[in-house]
């Protein structure tokens, strides 16, 4: 049985690919001597079957084993299509969690560190043109602080907020041929004040005299044509859309733009040419869509954007990290729309990219965030500095993409109220990722205890239950206007850290609710608890009403999508079954949202 088929790679496509998914042998090696005794020259120690992309301990691989292995290695046979003979053969990997060391054919090709990006390595050297041999290494530390795990939990059973941990490869594997000159970065920057889409790419080899065609395309017509003759590895060029008189005749005023009510997207191609020979083509898309702050508020092209987002840890029963179906992550977001929320924050994981393209597609908002490491060294600074470096590089040209979290409720960084080290990390991570993206906003450090940031990011679970009317009048006016968001401590930490405070920055919600509601057999907690679905809906009403009531918030994240593990405080299952009609969830959502918009962003 194979799984995940679909193309994994949705931002830089080529036609021909080679999917390496399914039945691979596996092996524990919890004594770590599969090195030592030269397991990528052997396969008798392979016992077991495993299910590529899906990790060990879940369901879907055939191991489903929760217990912990720090060493698991992969075997896996395969041949090469004749008709890639004279190209370069590249072996990707959607993401390892958490270092991998890949042998073909017994020979050794590469090293990556890192759970949550993709790497690939030139195997075109190793390879016979016969039957062929992928062996991969992989050590996930159980005990090392220094390494991003996010929810992974340290024990095998899971308890509280941490779950089932996920040990080696988790995305797909899979094979591309490339000629020896190629474009091997394609970097997108729309800029809609000027209507133009600003295009950087790299190409690896003899680029000298080569040429390139770029074509962009909106609903299959042709807007813009430009060919460039390659004269350095780096090219960027700037192309015009709105001012094309093509283009005004079929489209015209802000229509052309990417939002989550029109998620419009252009189709791009480029063709890498050596006279009439074609060394390489890919196809990609892009929106128009800016994202920034300003009077306060976050504009979505310019003008102000509520945002209604739900919390979304990206796991599932049987997959755990990994999806079992692209259907799966397709889904996850209509159910989301149809409750009425705009967007997501992917909480502690590097969402699939996968799970991105249907964000652009369907027109979806993301805040994008990684997991964190457990405690604060040098080690895990850098660590995480690595880790962020590759997201960027693999997922900017993501539309849907408005907002990077590095940093969440002081995960790793527990004295950073007043310890400068840790204060020094947050704003590292800040001007860190605003170099390598200038195009979307940053929070510093969602929840508290914030540094520099962009947006005012606060959490708060102290609505109460139904009876415990003091505590929601308290939480409601906790809420009501700037001055009682900024001064509260509803986690008995404050808002900023030492030495920073606010400076004007829109402020949301971006953790609340988490009612616990136990559905079939299901049982584990919430941070409120009902016992029937009309309870359900009524505690989901009185807390979006506190929230809508606020004069100072522009936005809100609502904890969470769907149940995790001993978490049942989602408003769908951990199946994805509804625990109310999805209709009465959206007009919820909705029951304010003509008045916000009618106030430029808020409830003013």
């Amino acid at each position: 049985m194979t799984f995940r088929q679909e193309y994994p790679r949705p931002q830089l496509v080529r036609e021909s690919w080679q999917n390496l998914n399914g039945e691979w042998d596996f092996a524990f090696d919890d004594n770590n001597i599969g090195v030592k005794e030269k397991w990528f020259e052997k396969g008798n120690q392979f016992k077991q079957k495993i299910n590529v992309p899906f990790a060990y301990q879940t369901k879907l691989s055939g191991i489903d084993d929760p217990s912990f292995h720090d060493y698991v290695w992969y075997r896996h046979d395969f041949t090469v299509t004749e008709d890639w003979k004279n190209q370069r053969i590249v072996l990707h990997f959607g993401a390892v969690d958490y270092r991998a060391w890949v042998y073909v054919n017994s020979k050794f090709v590469g090293y990556h560190e890192g759970g949550h990006v993709s790497f690939a390595f030139d195997i075109t050297e190793h390879l016979t043109w016969g039957t062929e041999t992928v062996t991969v290494r992989v050590e996930d530390p159980s005990t090392d602080e220094t390494i991003p795990r996010g929810k992974q939990y340290w024990q095998e059973k899971s308890d509280g907020i941490w779950y089932t941990r996920t040990t080696g490869i988790w995305q797909t594997v899979w094979l591309e041929p490339l000629h020896d000159t190629s474009i091997s970065k394609l970097r997108m920057t729309p800029d809609i004040d000027r209507g133009d889409i600003v295009v950087d790419f790299e190409v690896t080899g003899d680029y000298a005299g080569k040429d390139t065609e770029i074509e962009v395309s909106f609903k299959g017509e042709l807007i813009a044509k430009d060919t460039v003759e390659l004269v350095a590895p780096y090219t960027k060029r700037s192309i015009n859309l709105y001012n094309r008189s093509i283009f005004r005749t079929s489209f015209h005023h802000s229509g052309w733009n990417w939002t989550p009510e029109t998620p419009n997207l252009f189709d791009i191609k480029i063709v890498l040419k050596d006279g009439d020979t074609h060394l390489d083509e890919i196809d990609s898309y892009f929106g128009m869509r800016k994202i920034h702050v300003e009077n306060g508020m976050v504009h979505l092209n310019n003008r102000p954007y509520y945002q209604k987002l739900v919390l979304d840890q990206g796991y599932w029963p049987d997959g755990l990290l990994t999806a079992p179906t692209d259907d799966d992550l397709k889904k996850d977001i209509e159910l989301a729309v149809e409750m009425g929320f705009n967007g997501c924050r992917k909480h502690q994981k590097v969402e699939d990219p996968r799970f991105l393209y249907w964000a652009d597609r369907l027109g979806f908002l993301v805040w994008g965030e990684c997991a964190a490491f457990p405690s604060y060294s040098e080690d895990a600074a850098a660590r995480l500095t690595k880790e962020w470096v590759e997201i960027i590089d693999r997922d900017y040209n993501h539309p849907s993409i408005v907002a990077w979290v590095p940093v969440n409720e002081s995960w790793g960084v527990p004295f950073i109220k007043s310890n400068k080290q840790q204060q020094h990390h947050s704003l590292a991570m800040y001007h860190l990722i605003h170099s390598l993206d200038p195009s979307r906003i940053v929070i510093s450090n969602d929840g508290w205890e914030m540094t520099e940031t962009d947006i005012c990011a606060i959490h708060n679970y102290n609505h109460g239950s139904s009876d415990e009317t003091g505590k929601y009048e308290e939480f409601k006016q906790s809420l009501a206007v700037k001055e009682t968001l900024l001064t509260s401590q509803p986690a008995g930490r404050p808002i900023y850290a030492d030495g920073f405070a606010h400076k004007g920055e829109p402020i949301l919600l971006t953790e609340f609710g988490g009612v616990g509601f136990k559905v079939g057999e299901d049982s584990g907690w919430g941070y409120t608890s009902v016992k029937s679905e009309e309870e359900f809906i009524t505690d989901y009403s009185r807390i979006m009403s506190a929230v809508y009531s606020s004069k100072a918030l522009h936005g809100f994240c609502y904890t969470q999508l769907t149940d995790v593990e001993q978490e049942i405080n989602g408003l769908l299952t951990y199946n994805r079954e509804p625990k109310t009609k999805l209709s009465t969830i959206k007009e919820i959502n909705e029951q304010w949202h003509s008045e916000i918009v009618k106030n430029g962003g808020s409830l003013k």
